[in-house]
């Protein structure tokens, strides 16, 4: 019995060790599996966020939607140069694409049109998107922010000494702000040509005549292009549609006009530096120091990009450099198959330019009418290209000041049709 007894209870006792091993076993086998469980649930929530945020541009090198990889080098001043990857061109760009943002906007705002440029042609162009002027920096006045973007250009081209050729791009003030650059960097390039030509003898003086015409940045200018820019400023009537027309509005804007700082005083007409005209309407003639004109008329083409209805805060004439009564009638807009955006285009046109020395009568007067149409005759002198754009049936209108720029590609990707006209009609 006593051994009976004492078989029993090592029996139980193995029988206990055997089931607390089998717990301790499943208990690990548990824990093993919810190790892997969280090992796979991270994994998978790492590939959603992964697919989640693949939409977002990345620095360094971005590959575009037909296989051409875009490298995109970003500056220490958060403007940055998007150009074809080395795998994806047969030799270094020659094209410089200067792009420049409107008023507290960013090099970020031109970062879709910048991609699909270097897309179209990767063999060709090096666009840099500028950020000398960004945020509250659009406040310190169009002629500050010219020159500043004059030393960016002249920085960027030291960068890429293999630039042949030059264009800007501009959006809304951005392309006022580059009507300012191009005209000092023409002022660089005459003293430097001039300086040229006093350090040569008389009997090479006579190949100077041969060289080409004056350079902007020493590069050659080829297209000048501007997108819902306010070309006459913001002071006229109906300049700003925001303000529906109504002259107390506008007479209270532009008194208000100094809360855009400097900026707001240009746009607004109403700054008189040294008892000197508006800045704009000096803009619109060359002076002894800087020859506005002669610096646009360097470039092959010159493009204006306007919305015909829905742009809150440029109007159409002023965009489109036309009177109002010199704008298509809206039942002849037509749209296009390919740009279904695009309702009108104008080939080159160049005004008579006689017709700017009678005006000059008006402009003494002060009056807003006589300095609009002032500018307007002196700027049109120069052939322009002009299209017109209308997001009528888009839900972006509202946004047109910025969709006409695709600003930011969620809000305002029904401008890709007026980008790609953009691209489809550049000259290389």
């Amino acid at each position: 019995m006593l051994m009976d007894s004492m078989e029993m209870e090592n029996i139980s006792a193995e029988t206990v060790k055997e089931v607390k091993e089998d717990k301790v076993n499943e208990m690990g086998l548990n824990e093993n599996n919810s190790i892997n469980q969280n090992v796979a649930e991270k994994k998978r929530t790492r590939q959603k966020k992964k697919r989640r945020y693949n939409f977002i541009p990345k620095f360094g090198c971005m590959r575009s939607d037909n296989g051409v990889p875009a490298a995109e080098e970003p500056e220490s001043d958060g403007g940055f140069d998007v150009e074809a990857g080395c795998n994806g061109r047969d030799h270094l760009p020659t094209h410089l694409i200067v792009m420049v943002n409107g008023i507290i906007g960013s090099a970020q705002n031109w970062r879709y049109a910048a991609k699909q440029f270097v897309k179209a042609y990767p063999n060709d162009v090096i666009v840099h998107c500028s950020e000398s002027n960004s945020s509250m920096l659009t406040f310190d006045g169009v002629d500050v922010m010219g020159k500043r973007l004059a030393d960016e250009v002249i920085s960027v081209k030291d960068r890429h000494p293999n630039l042949q050729k030059i264009s800007f791009v501009g959006h809304s003030l951005g392309g006022l702000v580059a009507r300012y650059a191009v005209a000092e960097l023409y002022r660089q390039d005459l003293i430097r040509k001039h300086g040229e030509e006093n350090g040569e003898d008389d009997s090479q003086k006579s190949s100077l005549e041969d060289k080409p015409r004056v350079n902007i940045a020493g590069l050659e200018p080829v297209n000048f292009i501007t997108s819902a820019t306010p070309h006459l400023g913001s002071r006229g009537h109906k300049q700003v549609p925001v303000f529906c027309g109504f002259y107390t509005m506008e007479k209270l804007a532009s008194r208000a006009s100094w809360l855009l700082g400097r900026t707001g005083r240009h746009l607004f007409l109403s700054d008189c530096d040294g008892g000197k005209p508006p800045l704009l309407l000096r803009m619109s003639s060359d002076s002894e120091d800087l020859k506005f004109i002669s610096a646009l008329q360097s470039f092959k083409r010159r493009v204006a990009y306007a919305n015909a209805r829905f742009d809150h805060l440029v109007g159409w004439s002023s965009s489109s450099l036309r009177l109002r009564n010199e704008l298509p009638k809206r039942r002849n807009l037509r749209k296009n198959d390919k740009y279904p955006h695009i309702v009108n285009e104008e080939k080159s046109n160049t005004a008579n330019p006689q017709e700017e020395v009678s005006l000059e009568a008006k402009v003494a007067r002060g009056r807003t009418s006589d300095m609009e149409e002032t500018m307007i005759r002196a700027l049109t002198r120069l052939s322009w290209e002009r299209v017109d754009v209308n997001f009528s049936g888009s839900i972006q209108r509202l946004l047109a000041h910025s969709t006409i720029q695709v600003k930011t590609q969620c809000m305002n990707s029904d401008g890709a049709d007026v980008i790609q006209h953009m691209i489809d009609n550049f000259q290389l």
